[in-house]
């Protein structure tokens, strides 16, 4: 399954519509290169639109919204939808202001995504209308643990059967639901929360899968986050004892690079609930 997912992504190199945020771009755009696909970094409303159309899949992260992307993110978004194309929402930090709150409630009333992806805290948030997360990181309170992950299987079932969508929980342990099927993921490793933007980096790579297995999206968006969990865990193999944490972002993004079928088939951690 996950094996015939990366491979596609290398043989068909989907180009990538990203209006993401700017703490991350650079790092969006590479992770991108290194699982075969191409990024496009466009977020002006007077180009969205045509930029989405050359792609086939738009990833949307609001992790610095202004009031300029905003309204990109309306129009691309629109866009995809009239053209088929694949579309993921990262909702960063909703929860965390009004602004950001609002802004993700509002797409997800307005444009059809096929996968929402973000942590515990931020799907609650957008499950409930409201919620708390600590900056952009997931409440402690809400993380999804052994003990909760029944509880938190059911919870991202039912959301993801409202939504009519994918939805990828990503944390401790990743959760890849569609409503009926969930993935459940224990690859990755947990000095990955010490690196700003491997949650904006899965996204891209989620999207990307999308567009290279459109008949198969649940099994794709799973392969992508099996495949960004044991690049974390290759990554940090291959650490020295003088490397940190930007020397860690960039191993794992060279793992993505040198990750094949084989590696992602043997290494990925998961169960189907």
């Amino acid at each position: 399954m996950v094996k015939n997912c990366i491979e596609n992504v290398r043989r068909k190199a989907p180009l990538v519509h990203n209006i993401t945020n700017y703490v991350t771009v650079n790092d969006v755009a590479n992770v991108l290169l290194a699982c075969g696909a191409s990024p496009i970094m466009s977020d002006d409303p007077e180009e969205v639109e045509e930029i989405t159309a050359i792609c086939g899949g738009l990833n949307i992260n609001i992790g610095t919204l202004n009031q300029n992307t905003i309204p990109s993110m309306f129009l691309a978004g629109k866009k995809a939808n009239q053209l088929g194309h694949k579309v993921l929402l990262d909702p960063v930090g909703a929860g965390a202001s009004r602004l950001r709150t609002d802004t993700a409630v509002r797409l997800m009333q307005e444009v059809k995504f096929n996968v929402i992806r973000g942590n515990i805290s931020e799907i609650k948030t957008l499950a409930l209308g409201s919620g708390r997360t600590k900056g952009v990181d997931a409440d402690v309170a809400d993380a999804v643990t052994e003990e909760s992950l029944d509880t938190a299987v059911d919870f991202v079932k039912s959301f993801a059967k409202k939504s009519e969508c994918i939805v990828v929980v990503t944390g401790a342990i990743d959760l890849v639901t569609d409503g009926d099927k969930c993935y459940v993921i224990r690859n990755g490793r947990a000095e990955m929360g010490k690196i700003t933007g491997t949650g904006c980096q899965l996204s891209a790579m989620i999207t990307a899968f999308l567009v290279a297995n459109p008949e198969n999206e649940l099994e794709a968006a799973a392969a992508a986050v099996c495949a960004m969990g044991l690049a974390g865990e290759i990554g940090w193999i291959n650490m020295q004892p003088s490397d940190g944490n930007s020397t860690y972002r960039n191993r794992i993004i060279d793992a993505i690079y040198n990750m094949d079928g084989e590696t992602l088939e043997r290494g990925a951690k998961y169960e189907i609930r």
